[in-house]
């Protein structure tokens, strides 16, 4: 198979702006305020919009990839992979769904496979690492279409939040939950469950009794060493703290650390830490 004939597409709840050797296009998601738009692309400033919406009491709301924005990303590739966040909390895999119903009705040689993630961030991150990795070892498509899913039962999400205020005010959590997180530091921890809504699991008060559950949590969903990111927002000590923990844990897991991009920012809001890993 020829490499040149695949692409990967995915939207801005990825965090994932380009890869190496396989093309690629993100999607942006879109998080407004009554007084600003911040488009989750290349060129938009995370720090400053999380910064702006720390101390922002209007309503905010966000908005998902158009069928076109989907179209214009599959570019003119015959064969596409589209992973999207999670139908649970967005509308961006239906959106994708319609695209690649118009995307192949229009071009018949072509074909596009959506893969509803039911997850955010670095979970998606390494759902697309295993597109690339099979895509560059020259796996047909259909293969790939088969190994990604089986690949997607082995990968989970979980996290560690300061505030849910964002979620709760976009009908994500309810405002009980969400009135209990950041009184006196608690934190909430939970996961991303198999339906693809977030479950909490977990208050924590402090982030660093917050650690010592994550790490349970990831023997607790089968995490025995092998790929780990970690995604967090303007929390790159903790996210530091964290790696160390399981390096000491897990001596052989391969850890990447990196900041959140603006949609994943947005919902996990100033302090929080997200974790996508792969199960045994």
């Amino acid at each position: 198979m020829n490499i040149e004939n695949f692409k990967i597409v995915a939207d801005s709840s990825a965090d994932v702006l380009n890869i190496e050797q396989v093309a690629y296009a993100s999607a942006p998601l879109i998080i407004r305020t009554t007084q600003k738009e911040y488009v989750d692309n290349a060129d938009l400033d995370v720090s400053g919009m999380v910064q702006d919406l720390l101390s922002n009491t209007d309503r905010t709301t966000t908005a998902c990839p158009g069928v076109g924005d989907w179209i214009e990303a599959f570019g003119d590739a015959q064969y596409v992979f589209c992973v999207t966040i999670t139908s649970g909390l967005s509308g961006s895999y239906n959106s994708a769904m319609v695209a690649k119903q118009n995307y192949e009705e229009q071009y018949p040689d072509r074909k596009v496979f959506v893969i509803d993630s039911l997850s955010a961030g670095p979970e998606i991150k390494l759902i697309i690492e295993k597109l690339q990795e099979y895509i560059l070892a020259e796996k047909s498509y259909e293969e790939i279409c088969e190994q990604i899913m089986e690949y997607k039962e082995h990968t989970g999400l979980i996290f560690s939040l300061a505030s849910v205020r964002n979620l709760a005010n976009n009908g994500r959590v309810s405002h009980l939950v969400a009135s209990a997180v950041g009184i006196l530091g608690i934190r909430i921890l939970g996961r991303a469950s198999a339906q693809g809504t977030l479950e909490q699991l977990y208050k924590s008060r402090g982030e660093k009794k917050a650690l010592p559950t994550l790490l349970n949590m990831l023997k607790d969903h089968n995490f025995n060493g092998g790929k780990l990111r970690i995604g967090h927002v303007l929390n790159e000590s903790v996210a530091k703290q964290f790696k160390d923990m399981v390096l000491a844990a897990y001596p052989n897991t391969k850890v990447e650390i990196y900041p959140l991009r603006g949609l994943c920012s947005f919902y996990a809001e100033n302090g929080g830490v997200l974790v996508g890993f792969e199960k045994a």
